[in-house]
């Protein structure tokens, strides 16, 4: 069977593979529907994603069917539509033992660390499959990008007479918005991309926009939102170290910092001034529970996510490494893009 393969940064290809074996205890083979794309997959292509490792079959966003299982599975049976969390934890060490599976000492990501769906069949561990039978394999691809930004508004913990402001309207701050209305608090969106604030106000129902500039303007306009206050909880999906420098002065006194974005380069801020006057808290927010993936299945379930603003283009299996380079350029008006596998 072909896969794709990430062979360095900007050189993907063609490779043949074997089939899976059977599933082991505890592990369930599947097939691969849908891989939706996202930031960490343009970091890979782009050599910018520190935890990527190459050579790599990339595709951890992924709608799946159960083909066949181990020994001992009893969550999932052949048949099934899942999503996938993929976060593979090694539930041994001390961050397991404590429930932190997302951040486990020895974390493998499918995609990112170990091979992942950019192939028609593979093998997950079972306890990894979430059942979704009411939503298409395409909702199921966007469960995980969803999941991102749940686990990040629930660092922060807003409340409903509070203020969030998201910096960057690409996928995994839209995911975050999604959970920030969900908590009833006010919700701002900051982006430099037009398109992507139109697309926040038109399709996702927010009013409160600002056009980011990267200097003491934006300040100033978040100022004037808030009549002074600024933001309770900021969420800084950018990966810009820059911007997530700069997004301490947007909160406000008492206010919680959380960085669910990505960047290898350091961040520096000054610490007396901004950071200990206003007694700011800065958390980081990294990939998501299992419990967060039931929730958003659920959520959907019920209409209170729409999926349907989306997904804005659709490619074939056959034409992705053809396509993907052009899903970067600033005009290609992506937010999620979706490779569909050959059945």
């Amino acid at each position: 069977m072909q896969a794709i393969l990430l062979e360095q940064p900007k050189t993907f290809r063609f490779i043949d593979i074997p089939e899976p074996p059977p599933p082991g205890p505890g592990e369930a083979v599947v097939r691969v529907h849908a891989v939706g794309i996202c930031g960490t997959d343009y970091g890979g292509y782009l050599g910018k994603m520190p935890f990527f490792s190459y050579p790599r079959i990339p595709g951890h966003e992924l709608g799946v069917e159960v083909v066949a299982v181990g020994p001992g599975v009893t969550n999932v049976r052949p048949g099934d539509r899942c999503c996938v969390e993929p976060y593979i934890n090694c539930q041994r060490c001390s961050s397991c033992q404590r429930g932190l599976t997302n951040c486990c000492e020895h974390h493998q990501t499918v995609g990112v660390h170990c091979d992942g769906g950019l192939r028609p069949l593979f093998t997950v561990p079972a306890r990894k499959l979430h059942p979704s039978p009411r939503l298409s394999h395409a909702q199921n691809a966007l469960v995980e990008t969803l999941a991102i930004g749940c686990h990040a508004v629930d660092r922060a913990a807003p409340q409903q007479k509070e203020t969030v402001l998201v910096i960057g309207a690409g996928p995994i701050g839209l995911s975050a918005l999604e959970f920030a209305k969900l908590t009833g608090a006010r919700v701002i969106v900051m982006d430099m991309a037009a398109s992507r604030l139109a697309f926040v106000r038109e399709s996702m129902g927010v009013a409160d926009t600002v056009a980011a500039s990267g200097t003491a303007a934006d300040e100033a306009e978040i100022a004037s939102l808030t009549a002074g206050r600024m933001c309770d909880v900021v969420i800084d999906a950018t990966g810009s170290n820059a911007s997530m420098a700069g997004a301490l002065r947007l909160c406000s006194f008492g206010g919680r910092l959380v960085y669910v974005g990505i960047t290898q380069a350091e961040v520096s801020f000054p610490h007396a001034p901004v950071m200990h006057r206003r007694e700011l808290t800065l958390l980081a927010s990294r990939n998501a529970l299992s419990r967060d993936f039931t929730r958003i299945i659920s959520l959907i379930e019920e209409g209170r996510i729409d999926t349907q603003p989306w997904i804005t283009h659709h490619v074939p299996f056959a034409d992705t490494i053809r396509a993907f380079p052009g899903f970067l350029e600033p005009g290609s008006g992506v937010i999620k893009a979706v490779i569909e596998m050959p059945v």
